[in-house]
């Protein structure tokens, strides 16, 4: 049987490629990060891109910028007068990320902010169309619970690493926030008859949210 790696390859060899403007921010997010895994990635975002096309969304909230990467994607399929708002909580990584988002042609679409998302997401006056959830994992809950009356009706969230290497299969240490975090954010949202979702095997795992 082929590997994951090789399997990845070929499906990227035969997806769209990925824009120059992002080589060059991976590079980058390559040498001058301490965690270049996580970032999107080619797949991903090629991806999450073309969820944007499919939703066709004006409003978009991402949690957990990183590098910018996955926010550049998105905003490549916004129309015109389309907004992505996007919580990073790094504040070291502002310079770096604003340098590539004012580089790109979509500067005009994207809004950075700087600090704890629960602290953010009620500063920002918006009705969301999509949003997508990257950020800490031990407040999926949380998120989830303040953005979705903030979600339009019929509108998407896009929970990222719901399957957590694996380890979703397995008792979390007692210590393991994060593994913890994704358990009781998949076991909460089971249930939940406020939305449909499903979990694609995407990397590390993609949840598909809508709102009723």
């Amino acid at each position: 049987m082929l590997s994951t790696d090789k399997i990845e390859e070929y499906i990227c060899a035969h997806s769209d490629s990925e824009p120059e403007f992002l080589q060059q921010l991976d590079r980058a997010t390559h040498i001058f990060t301490i965690n270049p895994r996580m970032e999107s990635g080619h797949l991903q975002g090629r991806i999450l891109k073309m969820i944007c096309r499919m939703i066709r969304p004006k409003t978009v909230l991402e949690l957990g910028t990183f590098t910018g990467y996955s926010a550049l994607c998105m905003a490549e399929a916004l129309p015109d007068d389309g907004i992505l708002h996007t919580i990073e909580v790094n504040d070291e990584l502002e310079d770096f990320i604003r340098k590539y988002f004012n580089q790109s042609q979509y500067a005009d679409k994207l809004r950075l902010h700087i600090g704890e998302a629960l602290e953010v997401i009620p500063t920002i006056n918006a009705e969301f169309d999509l949003v997508f959830i990257d950020a800490d994992k031990r407040y999926y809950v949380d998120y989830f619970e303040m953005l979705l009356p903030k979600v339009r009706k019929g509108g998407f969230i896009l929970a990222d690493n719901t399957l957590w290497s694996g380890k979703v299969l397995e008792t979390p240490a007692s210590n393991d926030w994060q593994t913890k975090g994704i358990l009781k954010f998949n076991d909460y949202i089971a249930s939940d008859t406020r939305i449909e979702k499903v979990i694609l095997p995407l990397r590390d795992g993609v949840t598909v949210i809508m709102k009723k």
